[in-house]
């Protein structure tokens, strides 16, 4: 069997997942999904990646952005889910736009927030819950629950992707008064399958939470996957954004600089694979707040975690990036050969106060904290590529912060249909502190 041969470079591979802790068996597609982490706490990572044909690239701006996401993802998925479905998920997954702004001179905006959170995550949540959908079609009772934690975006994307669902009942936690008011409401006003605990901590508190779920045996009757980007079906479809960003720019013929705002790693390691299948990306910029783990790390080669701090870019405010190691594990590790592709900058509160600023007076765009940390990033790395175009993501509209983006640029935003309608719906949350706490909740009607 082989995939639309005019641009695949390969025939059928049946792909496998391996743990990056090395002590676990290698699964399929579907147990990796279903899984979220392996049993010996490692992230899934896929045993190979074959570069797609240049064919596909030479032809790239003619195709559909459902077709070229069908050609990025489906060695990842295999035979596991029929074409025609595949091509359906991909369908239903990718019903809104990923246009470019330009901003400046040879500096765009890719903007990720039209879906029905006005989030990036809305891909890979859609994705996720519709291949999960598709594998428990033909499970009559199946039940699989679903934990997320959230420092922002997240919650909201997966409450929207998984709403209603069947067979998946989705727990969503989130640290308590850290996330803006417009993302709350959107993870804890849908009600149906979803439910959301309010987490007295910070958000490293709520993703530890999570794997400590996963490793838990008593817990295993539960059916337990993740919906954040340490699942594979979440992670992978986020490389979509670099290929429609390429074929907006194709035409340009100049090297593309891709500066992504990070937290969890979880979009800049999708577009190193997409770099890894064959697209033509010059240089990645990974631009992060004060949590600057990562930027540290290309200092001294030293990978030091330590605990998050609050910033205005709150999705970013994460200590230990989990998707850092397969980022490392693309690069076998090798330092040198890592930062021949890939530079990482931290930025202040302050400083991205400015950068929202600076933005706006020079073009009229408005940014939000997270785009403009990804734009001064961004601004840095171009220093080294005078003839290239950058590309920040705009990962959020910026009515998410309007109580930072309003004050900061006199400005009053008006309010998208996605967001007016949650903002008269009652919050309902459990508020917890402890991982015993969350355990309980799991427990629950036993």
């Amino acid at each position: 069997m082989a995939y639309c041969k005019k641009y695949s470079a390969y025939s059928y591979i049946k792909m496998k997942y391996y743990s990056l802790n090395h002590n676990a068996p290698k699964v399929s597609f579907q147990e990796a999904l279903i899984q979220g982490l392996a049993p010996d706490k490692g992230l899934y990572f896929p045993e190979s990646l074959t570069p797609i044909s240049s064919d596909f690239f030479d032809k790239i701006e003619t195709l559909s952005n459902e077709e070229i996401a069908f050609q990025a993802i489906q060695q990842f998925v295999g035979d596991e889910i029929p074409e025609a479905n595949l091509r359906q998920i991909i369908t239903e997954t990718l019903c809104f736009d990923f246009p470019l702004v330009k901003v400046e001179n040879n500096i765009y905006s890719l903007e990720l927030f039209h879906g029905p959170t006005m989030a990036f995550k809305d891909v890979g949540a859609r994705f996720m819950s519709r291949c999960l959908a598709y594998f428990n079609s033909d499970k009559k009772g199946a039940k699989n629950t679903v934990i997320v934690a959230t420092s922002g975006d997240t919650g909201g994307a997966v409450a929207s992707g998984f709403l209603g669902v069947e067979g998946v009942d989705v727990v969503i936690l989130y640290p308590s008064g850290k996330v803006s008011d417009i993302q709350e409401r959107q993870l804890t006003t849908l009600g149906q399958n979803i439910t959301a605990l309010e987490v007295d901590g910070v958000f490293d508190d709520c993703q530890d939470m999570v794997k400590k779920a996963f490793l838990d045996e008593s817990l295993n009757y539960k059916n337990l996957t993740s919906a954040n980007s340490i699942n594979i079906a979440r992670w992978l479809p986020q490389m979509f954004y670099f290929f429609f960003a390429y074929k907006q720019l194709k035409s340009e013929n100049k090297p593309l600089i891709f500066s992504c705002p990070s937290g969890n790693f979880g979009n800049i390691c999708a577009g190193i694979i997409a770099k890894k299948l064959g697209l033509p990306i010059e240089h990645f910029v990974a631009s992060t707040n004060v949590n600057d783990t990562v930027p540290r790390f290309l200092e001294d080669g030293l990978y030091d975690p330590k605990p998050s701090e609050a910033t205005i870019s709150n999705a970013m405010d994460v200590g230990n990036p989990s998707n850092f190691i397969r980022i490392q594990e693309m690069y076998k590790n090798d330092l040198s050969e890592f930062k021949k592709d890939f530079s990482s900058f931290s930025f202040t509160d302050a400083e991205t106060e400015v950068a929202l600023q600076t933005i706006y007076k020079n073009s009229g765009y408005i940014a939000e904290p997270h785009g403009a940390v990804g734009f001064l990033g961004l601004k840095k790395e171009l220093q080294n590529h005078p003839n290239s175009i950058g590309i920040f993501l705009e990962t959020a509209h910026p009515i998410k912060f309007l109580d930072v983006v309003e004050p900061f640029l006199n400005v009053k935003l008006p309010i998208p249909t996605q967001i007016e309608s949650v903002l008269n719906k009652e919050k309902l949350s459990i508020k917890i502190k402890t991982y015993e706490d969350f355990k309980a909740y799991l427990k629950r009607n036993e």
